[in-house]
């Protein structure tokens, strides 16, 4: 081996890496919180949906302390609506205090729809839908990376997910499936995220959809769910 190949060989190596871990990298990552509460990045931005909450509210699930210390700076807070097991004011309050970021919903639909012009690569889409304990409540479809996932919070008809094609991943609630098997609505997605499970619910999650393949219970806090791109 000669000298010049010798020195320029440890140069190679680490340009390969790099470039081996960058497209590695290119996955969209959704952290299950609790409840509805998601956390997603692709290892530059960070948006949390229906998180904080209030911990335990409703006999839902509790979140420990470190949940609220480990959010990231500057991130996107994007709310269903304000029934304290989505949506927590003193929390929010309090990490945008310590930590920056910017909170969406109801009260600021706009804004929230021309995140396209702050994240790259991104768009969402508010659809207004029915939850009879809440006038304001929304779903979202996000498109991010070409990919396409579908936020429900508490709604209670399949009818608005049914309208959308090429869903990559629906985090829905169990009542939406049973919903839309009840009024023959076909819904276009690869794969079902079924979130806000009480507790006394999760081992029957776990019977009913644990071996079939596009449907995913969420029982587990912390697990994380990875869309590449």
């Amino acid at each position: 081996m000669n000298i010049r190949y010798r020195r320029s060989l440890p140069i190679i190596i680490l340009l390969f890496i790099t470039s081996f871990g960058f497209s590695q990298s290119k996955e969209i990552k959704i952290k299950f919180i609790g409840n509805c509460g998601l956390y997603l990045t692709d290892g530059t931005t960070n948006i949390y949906a229906d998180f904080p909450y209030k911990s335990g509210a409703h006999n839902y699930m509790e979140f420990k302390k470190s949940e609220l210390d480990s959010i990231k700076n500057d991130s996107f807070f994007i709310f269903t609506h304000k029934h304290s097991d989505h949506y927590s004011k003193k929390n929010i309050k309090k990490v945008i205090k310590e930590k920056k970021g910017t909170e969406y919903g109801s009260w600021n639909i706009t804004e929230l729809e021309n995140l396209e012009n702050l994240i790259p690569d991104f768009s969402i889409k508010a659809f207004k839908t029915k939850h009879k304990f809440s006038l304001n409540h929304f779903s979202y479809l996000i498109t991010w990376h070409n990919k396409n996932i579908f936020i429900s919070g508490d709604t209670e008809s399949a009818e608005t997910i049914g309208t959308i094609e090429n869903i990559d991943w629906a985090f829905i609630p169990y009542w939406i499936l049973l919903d839309a098997k009840e009024n023959k609505i076909k819904i276009d997605s690869k794969m079902y995220g079924i979130y806000h499970l009480a507790s006394v619910q999760i081992p029957s999650a776990k019977k009913n959809w644990d071996d079939i393949e596009d449907i995913h219970p969420l029982t587990e806090q912390g697990e994380v769910i990875k869309i590449k791109y």
